[in-house]
């Protein structure tokens, strides 16, 4: 079913901002997944979830956080060592070498503290904007918005971008989004693209946003 082929951009902000109120309904007080006590714990094991899932990451960090308490221990992490730890989440050695890097990078240049500003965040070794801002909204409850898989796919299907970089995707939403629920937003869309909006089969017949998106199948 193909709907809201000739909106402006204020129509997309109001059928945006019903998306929202509908997911809140669905997805209460949404939030990563990934467990952490401290934003340097979140910042490793959103490097640690690429490819990987969050089940995964929650199991090695488990262990992993009690052997490495920050960026001080990471930092004199053993190369050789920290791969075989955190080998199972795949592409462990780019991971490790990102983990130590950023590491080394928070206690030489922001004094063991992890920077809570996209500008600083990207400037760390091996953090894009991606794992920028799921540490903006996750650990500083500050405005960020996560290109993820999930949002990459969502976002076009309800017809809140055109693009497929995530960059440019990133941009789109900050337009039609406030930015006060940028972070919730996205953790809401991680949800539903795990639950409902799934890659291969969405499930419309179940969604609770399927009047609000111009990607229904529902009567086509």
């Amino acid at each position: 079913m193909t709907r809201h082929r000739k909106e402006s951009k204020e129509d997309v902000k109001k059928r945006a901002r019903k998306i929202v109120t509908a997911l809140r309904k669905r997805y209460p007080q949404a939030v990563t997944e990934l467990r952490h006590r401290t934003p340097f714990e979140l910042l490793v094991a959103t490097v640690l979830s690429a490819q990987s899932t969050d089940k995964k990451v929650n199991e090695v960090t488990e262990t992993l956080f009690q052997k490495y308490r920050g960026p001080d221990d990471f930092a004199r992490a053993r190369k050789t060592t920290l791969e075989k730890e955190i080998k199972v989440t795949g592409f462990f050695r780019n991971k490790t070498k990102s983990i130590i890097g950023l590491s080394r990078d928070i206690v030489g240049k922001h004094g063991g503290k992890v920077p809570d500003n996209l500008e600083d965040l990207v400037e760390l070794r091996g953090v894009g904007r991606k794992t920028a801002n799921v540490v903006l909204a996750g650990a500083f409850g500050k405005p960020g918005i996560i290109v993820d898989t999930h949002m990459i796919r969502i976002a076009n299907r309800l017809g809140l971008t055109a693009n497929k970089d995530p960059v440019k995707i990133e941009f789109d939403l900050m337009e039609v989004l406030s930015k006060r629920v940028w972070g919730e937003f996205s953790f809401m869309i991680v949800l539903h693209g795990r639950a409902i909006c799934k890659a291969r089969k969405p499930l419309c017949h179940v969604c609770n946003i399927e009047r609000h998106c111009p990607s229904s199948t529902l009567g086509s």
